[in-house]
């Protein structure tokens, strides 16, 4: 069984917190008077690990209270401790297992430290992680920046949190540099997405979207985007996500971001379902949870937010993404339920459930992306359907690959980035179940599995020459129970898988 933390909290940290702006994450050659400790601890005598940091006296305090404590790291607990020593009275431990940490495991324990570190009453506070190394170090980094994120744009009483947090490194400027060069930019965009998801649909809506992310690659080497309007994709014959955006006074767009930073490759493409609100249109979403629905545009926010990773720190791949943004609104322009819609590829769709929004945007998505690219690899990234969360609830997304190496890859890179996938099966029946009686195929009342039938329907416009994955992250965008990196609310995954994969490539 993998490493599990277990959070015990004294009482000065049982409080409920305020929303608060982060602290600065880098790297020192040691920790300061007046810092905040936190700890890895490896072992029960780890708390040694502080000799020379805390004073003897304050050293012989901290064992003694760990001992009143029990806490101890066989029992992968965490426990905060106020020691009353003049230097560092504030000291957090985290309980590691040395054997068993993966790079992954490292960055959910940057994720707990940039929690607590959050929260601290003190200026600066600072990381001593024994046996990190290099790599583990940086990945800290990164869990630092996601696990203390929150989205407080709103909340008039947010109190801003300043000072930093710095993990202590043998050679703190490399550190820096490594980190600069490409985890910062990786966790700033997976905050990036987060805040995206996060966002008001009266504030984010397809335009809003094209907007703030060029504002992203303003500067970036070797960018160039193009967007697509409602009368480029008339002309193009993207018959589906015109339909899609017909019931709402915000148009629709088609985003293209290509990055060239590996020569004359031909390029992956990711392409994301952007709906910016899905009220359901004419087959309209109960109220209950509709809320959420301004997060519709998560794949979207993903593979913008992963491309913007991998080209701020220069990664020699050759990546496109592709959002496809609309929102599905019901008003008297909006199509119905027994219409039928003519692709960009020439097939036909009978509309179902205009409910069934997601793969009618991503059909003309990845058409233009094959058309235009003829991509090594097309992945799709989407909230496409309940039916994944309720197969593999909150801990993986679903895996949909007709190729067992392009899904092989795909599972690795979930692996090493955090971001779990499994993969769930595409069969000819579930071709069958989406073919139309009066068009090529319909969009809903397939019947289960819904997840399955939803990549399918994708599948329908992929050509049998491309290699193609689908991911269908609706059970794992958003959290209802925090994860070390991921506190409640937007969850931006996808962002660190993508950039696994983009620069590992396929096998």
């Amino acid at each position: 069984m993998r490493h599990i933390f277990l959070c015990i909290f004294a009482v000065f940290l049982t409080a409920s917190f305020p929303a608060a702006a982060q602290r600065s994450v880098g790297f020192a050659a040691g920790a300061q008077p007046g810092d905040g400790l936190i700890v890895a601890v490896a072992d029960v005598g780890g708390v040694d690990a502080l000799a020379g940091v805390l004073s003897d006296e304050a050293l012989e305090n901290l064992r003694r209270a760990v001992t009143a404590t029990g806490f101890d790291p066989k029992n992968d607990a965490m426990v905060s401790f106020l020691t009353g020593d003049v230097d560092f009275g504030e000291v957090h431990l985290i309980a590691i297992k040395t054997d068993d940490m993966r790079l992954r495991d490292w960055e959910d324990f940057g994720g707990h430290a940039g929690l607590l570190a959050k929260h601290s009453k003190a200026a600066r506070v600072s990381v001593l992680a024994p046996g990190a190394g290099e790599d583990g170090l940086q990945r800290a980094a990164v869990g630092a920046m996601l696990g203390a994120y929150t989205f407080d744009k709103y909340k008039s009483n947010a109190t801003p949190v300043t000072g930093a947090l710095s993990y202590i490194a043998e050679n703190p400027q490399a550190a820096e540099r490594a980190f600069n060069a490409r985890g910062r930019h990786l966790g700033d965009a997976v905050l990036w997405a987060r805040d995206m998801q996060s966002e008001p649909a009266n504030i984010v809506y397809p335009e809003e979207f094209v907007r703030r992310a060029r504002t992203q690659f303003l500067g970036v080497d070797n960018i160039s985007i193009k967007v697509l309007d409602v009368r480029a994709m008339e002309r193009l014959g993207m018959g589906a996500i015109l339909g899609v955006g017909r019931g709402s006074e915000r148009p629709p767009r088609m985003m293209i971001i290509e990055y060239n930073g590996g020569g004359d490759e031909a390029p992956i493409v990711f392409a994301g379902k952007g709906i910016t609100f899905d009220s359901g249109g004419v087959s309209l979403k109960k109220n209950d949870g509709m809320w959420a629905m301004k997060a519709d545009m998560t794949g979207a926010a993903v593979v913008t937010g992963a491309t913007m990773a991998l080209a701020k720190s220069g990664a020699p791949v050759n990546v496109v993404a592709i959002a496809a943004l609309a929102e599905n609104m019901p008003d008297g322009r909006a199509q119905r339920p027994g219409d039928v819609v003519k692709t960009m590829s020439g097939k036909t769709v009978e509309i179902m459930s205009t409910d069934a929004e997601g793969r009618l945007v991503l059909s003309d998505a990845v058409w233009y992306a094959q058309e235009q690219f003829s991509p090594s690899l097309l992945v799709d990234v989407a909230t496409l359907t309940g039916s994944v969360g309720r197969a593999l609830g909150d801990e993986y997304a679903g895996l949909f690959s007709r190729d067992d190496a392009t899904a092989a890859s795909l599972s690795a890179a979930g692996d090493a980035s955090g971001e779990d996938l499994w993969r769930l099966p595409l069969h000819p029946n579930h071709d069958k179940q989406i073919k139309s009686v009066i068009a090529d195929i319909k969009n809903g009342s397939t019947g289960a599995p819904g997840a399955s039938t939803g990549a399918a329907f994708i599948g329908s416009f992929i050509k049998e020459e491309t290699p193609w994955a689908h991911l269908d992250i609706a059970g794992v965008d958003w959290r209802t129970e925090a994860t070390p990196t991921s506190p409640l609310g937007a969850s931006g995954f996808g962002v660190r898988l993508l950039d696994e994969l983009a620069r590992e490539g396929v096998e």
